[in-house]
């Protein structure tokens, strides 16, 4: 991949002179979903999947961007003066947001830069593109201008990107999961305090299997941003009740206990996705530590349903790959992953039934949605890193 972008870069811009050749990876998230703006526990990991850039300083203010994903769009250009998201900008408002980002934290750019990128996370997949190229724009920038900034910040930095200039209320699962990657390990992290531990994750025999839906979503558009609100309302009218911060902070028997201040049905099962997503998250940890994958596939499995029934964000897409992986045997666990409405389900398949899966699950959902879904068999990487 680093010959393959280098050759293009030279391509694009010229010649490869003072290119240096960088990756981010994707991320996938094992458990607890749409807990990480309600103040609970996510349990993601890096890909060995991702984003590649090659990368170099210019003499002036210029700023221009060629992506190998979108050869149609040709080189977008822009300038370091006036970083401002513009349609017209499409997908590189996520590395100007990064810029503008470093600026506001008061790591000034000296000097535009030509960059390329390639990716190999299918686009709109809930893989978390996105952060993966904000993760990778702090690792540019921090190496070519010797910023003085932690894998953490980049995280931060590219959390503040997205919701500020691009305007995605996202939580920090993504950015964190991709700036702290380490291979074989998921990340325990607590994002109401941002405290984690790396869990070893040992699948004897399984591996990780990504099943892409192919139905294309953007965050922004998406009823994110709604639940994200139900979610909020339901916490001030539990707060009228119950001395919390977030939801995070019940328990199961809590949630029962104090539910009726909720004043909106709907917002109750919103709420309590919430409060239970953290809770299995929590249990789904344990599981793992203890070598006990059949109960941490168990809990995927409610997870799946939750999001279905209580929280609303899978549709019939993910519903239909996740209902065909319950049925092949050797399928240790299955559910949606990301945002939802569209995007990918992950599921933990054992070696042998790996190819039964595939075909299986791919059958049945091209029979029900009437085109293909993709799979990848994913290994857990490493944060970014200069190639």
């Amino acid at each position: 991949m680093k010959e393959t972008v280098l050759k293009e870069f030279g391509k694009v811009f010229g010649d490869t002179d003072g290119v240096k050749v960088f990756f981010a990876p994707g991320r996938v998230n094992l458990i607890g979903e749409h807990t990480d703006y309600n103040g609970g526990h996510v349990f993601p990991c890096a890909l060995t999947i991702g984003t590649y850039a090659a990368a170099r300083v210019r003499n002036d203010r210029r700023l221009r961007f060629y992506s190998m994903n979108f050869e149609q769009l040709g080189v977008i250009e822009s300038s370091l003066d006036g970083l401002k998201p513009e349609k017209e900008a499409d997908w590189t408002n996520y590395p100007k947001g990064v810029m503008w980002a470093f600026g506001e934290r008061g790591f000034e750019i000296p000097q535009g830069m030509d960059i390329l990128l390639n990716g190999n996370i299918p686009n709109g997949s809930g893989l978390s593109s996105s952060a993966s190229v904000e993760v990778l724009t702090g690792a540019i920038l921090r190496d070519f201008f010797g910023f003085q900034v932690s894998n953490q910040d980049l995280a931060l930095i590219g959390r503040f990107s997205e919701n500020k200039f691009n305007g995605v209320n996202c939580g920090i699962m993504d950015q964190f999961a991709i700036a702290m990657g380490k291979k074989e390990h998921a990340i325990f992290l607590d994002t109401a305090d941002l405290s984690y531990a790396y869990v070893p994750v040992k699948l004897q025999n399984a591996k990780i299997v990504i099943a892409c839906s192919n139905k294309k979503r953007g965050l922004g558009d998406s009823k994110y941003n709604e639940r994200r609100s139900e979610c909020e309302t339901a916490l001030a009218e539990l707060q009228k009740v119950v001395d919390i911060k977030s939801l995070g902070e019940l328990s199961e028997e809590q949630f029962e206990e104090y539910k009726s201040a909720i004043k909106d049905e709907t917002r109750v099962r919103r709420a309590k996705h919430a409060v239970y997503e953290n809770q299995r998250t929590l249990k789904a940890v344990k599981a793992l530590e203890a070598n006990d994958i059949a109960q941490f596939g168990q809990l995927m499995n409610a997870s799946h349903v939750s999001l279905r029934d209580d929280y609303e964000v899978t549709g019939i897409e993910l519903d239909a790959l996740v209902e065909a992986a319950w049925k092949v045997p050797g399928v240790i666990g299955s559910r949606m992953t990301g945002a939802g409405f569209g995007g990918c389900t992950v599921s933990i398949v054992e070696d042998d039934a790996i190819d039964t899966f595939k075909k299986q699950v791919g059958d049945a959902y091209l029979a029900k949605i009437g085109y293909a879904a993709d799979f990848y068999v994913v290994e857990i990487g490493d944060g970014p890193v200069i190639l």
